[in-house]
């Protein structure tokens, strides 16, 4: 069974930066997709960040050009988040996608989910 643990959240000031991190364990070998997903208060998850096996990485509009997305050894992934605003508060989630061509932020598309660690910007 995949297992995914997310961690490095915290609170900043706007415009600070974050580094988030999962460990994701029993990863396949190829075709699938590690992702990064948001939950405000209020509000739907969304699909901010992608990557697959293959290298092809996605990202959603509003974080494109300050969030990074990286693999690093044995199945760590992360977030890199500049230029943070407040309306990035929100409990985020990192995910997993087995069997996968390419990624999607369709969260139809997610099976495995770690549990989520709160980011907090502030004004």
């Amino acid at each position: 069974q995949l297992h995914l643990e997310a961690s490095g959240g915290g609170s900043v000031q706007s415009g600070g930066s974050l580094r988030l991190s999962c460990i994701a364990s029993r990863v396949p070998k190829n075709d699938y997709c590690l992702g990064w997903f948001r939950q405000a208060p209020g509000k739907e998850r969304e699909g901010i960040a992608a990557t697959h096996s293959d290298g092809e990485t996605i990202y959603a509009d509003a974080v494109k050009g300050r969030f990074t997305i990286s693999r690093g050894d044995k199945g760590t992934l992360y977030l890199q988040m500049n230029g943070l605003k407040s309306y990035d508060t929100a409990m985020y989630y990192c995910a997993a996608e087995k069997g996968a061509w390419s990624c999607s932020l369709k969260l139809i598309y997610w099976e495995y989910w770690g549990q989520g660690t709160q980011v907090t910007v502030s004004s």
